[in-house]
């Protein structure tokens, strides 16, 4: 269960993975199991599309306290981090989600407070999507995480399959995709931390799969999209 994570969880993977729509699961989730206080930060400021931002007002709504980037707009791409940031990881009464960059440009911003960060109990986990070009091979995902891990100053602590086509994606892509974090895993120790898809494939997955399942919907997407 997510209320059984580290109270930190730093989340990263490329553009396109899914990192965003997962993170918004992820802290919904961890709203219903968990009383108390609660905040995601967008620290995403790679990507000006599918921003946990955007749905400010949701997360509200829900007791969950949104922090994102220091200047007041959803559509500007900025290198500037609000110093909100740093204070869930101070307060030890939070469990805190952060959303990073694509990129480990991104993860940089992390590394500006990794030696807050060091010392305290965090996970940070890697989305893989198999159906992306930059993390479609064994060697492009070690090379992500190895980069992502010195821009950070973090270990990845766990592996998460979100292989999806969106609302067109099949059990065999998910499938496709645990074959590939089942092999980074063997490569690199990491465990297997959890298996995303959207709540209609659950049935088909196999019950013995590495991985706690971790069923999907989709918050960042209208339905036109």
């Amino acid at each position: 269960m997510i209320k059984d994570d580290k109270r930190i969880r730093i989340i990263i993977g490329h553009y396109g993975s899914g990192k965003t729509e997962f993170s918004m699961n992820y802290v919904m989730k961890l709203r219903q199991e968990v009383e108390g206080n609660i905040a995601i930060a967008d620290l995403d400021i790679v990507n000006v599309y599918f921003r946990t931002r955007e749905k400010r007002d949701m997360l509200i709504e829900n007791k969950i306290r949104p922090i994102d980037s220091s200047a007041r707009a959803t559509a500007v791409d900025v290198p500037a981090v609000s110093a909100e940031v740093m204070s869930p990881i101070q307060d030890e009464t939070y469990n805190y989600v952060i959303d990073v960059g694509g990129d480990f440009i991104g993860a940089k911003v992390v590394g500006r407070f990794a030696h807050i960060i060091e010392g305290k109990e965090y996970d940070m986990f890697c989305v893989v999507n198999a159906n992306r070009e930059e993390s479609c091979t064994l060697e492009k995902v070690i090379d992500h995480i190895r980069k992502i891990e010195e821009a950070s100053k973090c270990k990845v602590t766990g592996l998460i399959n979100n292989t999806h086509l969106v609302r067109e994606t099949t059990i065999d892509d998910v499938l496709k995709g645990q074959e590939l974090v089942k092999a980074v895993s063997k490569e690199t120790n990491i465990p297997i931390k959890y298996v995303v898809c959207v709540e209609d494939l659950v049935k088909d997955l196999p019950k013995d799969i590495e991985g706690e399942i971790f069923p999907i919907k989709m918050y960042m997407r209208e339905s036109w999209m």
